[in-house]
């Protein structure tokens, strides 16, 4: 199976803002509801957000919501997390990955193809 890409990660302050990419192979993808999760040392991965294939559905953790947007480009095969007022709690590796249709979104058990990760760091 063909890995999702994830890129746009870095070193930001409190309160930027930083766009994170999700390049698809396309057919691998296509008709699949994507998620982004994240993983902070020493933590579990928890889940962050996740759009429907055609990208009129969302959701949210509450840790997020209000400040993260989740968006798709079906043309480019790219999934987008933008994330805004960023604070040093977001700091954490974020994953995009396909939903296999187990229903719980918010689980990580309902995805079954996963990035290697973007990196994303916010200083105080």
């Amino acid at each position: 199976q063909v890995q999702p890409v994830e890129s746009g990660g870095g070193l930001v302050q409190a309160g930027d803002s930083l766009r994170l990419s999700c390049a698809t192979s396309g057919r691998t993808f296509t008709g699949y509801s994507m998620g982004w999760f994240r993983q902070a040392p020493g933590k579990e991965r928890e889940f962050v957000g996740v759009i429907s294939w055609s990208g009129t559905v969302t959701a949210y953790a509450d840790s997020v919501k209000g400040r993260f947007s989740i968006s798709r480009d079906s043309a480019k095969n790219t999934v987008y997390l933008d994330m805004s007022r960023l604070k040093p709690e977001d700091t954490a590796v974020y994953y995009c990955a396909r939903a296999s249709g187990g229903g719980d979104y918010y689980s990580e058990d309902s995805y079954d193809t996963w990035g290697q990760g973007t990196q994303v760091t916010v200083s105080s």
